[in-house]
């Protein structure tokens, strides 16, 4: 059974930081490629962020771009993503995809 479990959110500061952990089980973790999405209130969930197995390709949304990094541990079996500058259309609940799956998702709120 696939298992993907987000932390790491709270509520920050506008121009803060916040780095989000998605630890997995279930999957052969090493050869799947990572995804963060997200959705805000009363709007669609979106794609954000995602890394490819081996971690040597990652793409962005244009709008996080330069403030997000994703990155993967595929020895702790967990993708994280990075995000500086926080910005208030941040705020959503940021959820982890692999393997057709999603996780429960994590608050991130940022307050002006």
């Amino acid at each position: 059974q696939v298992q993907l479990v987000e932390s790491g959110g709270g509520l920050v500061q506008a121009g803060g930081s916040l780095r989000l952990s998605c630890a997995a089980s279930g999957i052969t973790f090493r050869y799947c490629a990572m995804s963060w999405y997200r959705q805000a209130p009363g709007k669609e969930r979106e794609w954000v962020a995602c890394i490819s197995s081996d971690g040597d390709k990652r793409n962005f949304k244009d709008s996080v771009k330069g403030r997000f990094t994703i990155s993967r541990d595929n020895a702790k079996i967990t993708v994280y993503v990075q995000m500086n500058i926080l910005h208030l259309e941040d705020t959503a609940v940021y959820y982890c995809y692999g393997s057709c799956s999603w996780g429960q998702g994590t608050q991130v709120t940022v307050s002006s």
